[in-house]
């Protein structure tokens, strides 16, 4: 669906044809703000639309960029937006059968000079909250780190490459099933570089980030033992091991 530099991807199964201001943040302004997705740096939303439970993203930049650009990307294409990449990756992982949201629709709207602003709706799965969330309040035993390298294996046997492996994008539901959210510059990968070595190591950062003493941080226990547990589910999974 395109009009007027704007275009919009949607799944014709579950949202009618979509307007516009499903996307405007003024039409959510009071919709409650969703932990983790950290994809962006602007705030994620739980929206209730049709009878469906979802979550709005807007696309944001991070780092030095994004104190310039803040929501506006390089315009290189549809085909290139973030938001359609990463609304057709995440249909592909469902496909695959992988733990992810059911991508909704994909928002594009361009503005001179040559760049574009950029959304994503995905169906809110029930009843999750972050690993990191869950780490804060609860000490796991082996079982849930164990599930949490499972879910890792699983991606990476698929070649899936996420951009941003954390303990907020990954998310655990009452049953202790895991997921992973936010594939903003994901994708499949079929080289033999090391990336899954570096996600791998990009997850214990984040760990050991959260579980770092601080005056106002929770308690989270991260340590050896539970890296160990987590590579044992990931090798039980397929997974080839990676060091620390």
């Amino acid at each position: 669906m395109r009009q007027g530099g704007t275009g919009i991807l949607y799944e014709d199964t579950v949202l009618r044809e979509p307007e516009p201001a499903l996307f405007a943040a003024m039409t959510w302004a009071d919709a409650p703000v969703a932990p983790g997705y950290s994809g962006g740096r602007g705030a994620t939303r739980f929206i209730a639309h049709e009878g469906r439970q979802w979550v709005l993203r807007h696309y944001h930049r991070g780092g030095i960029v994004g104190r310039l650009l803040n929501d506006q990307f390089l315009w290189l294409g549809e085909a290139r937006t973030r938001c359609f990449r990463e609304w057709r990756l995440l249909a592909r992982l469902g496909e695959l059968g992988l733990p992810t949201p059911v991508p909704v629709a994909a928002h594009y709207r361009r503005s001179p000079p040559g760049y574009y602003v950029a959304d994503l709706v995905t169906a809110r799965i029930p009843d999750v909250e972050p690993l990191s969330s869950r780490l804060a309040r609860t000490t796991p035993g082996a079982g849930v780190w164990q599930a949490v390298g499972l879910c890792i294996a699983e991606f990476h046997r698929a070649g899936v490459y996420h951009a941003d492996l954390t303990a907020h994008n990954l998310q655990i539901d009452v049953a202790d099933r895991i997921f992973l959210l936010d594939f903003d510059r994901g994708r499949i990968r079929h080289d033999r570089r090391p990336w899954r070595e570096a996600n791998l190591a990009r997850l214990h950062r984040s760990l050991t980030k959260i579980s770092a003493p601080g005056p106002a941080s929770p308690t989270v226990t991260f340590g050896e033992r539970q890296w160990r547990w987590l590579l044992e589910g990931y090798a039980a999974g397929g997974g080839s091991v990676a060091p620390a």
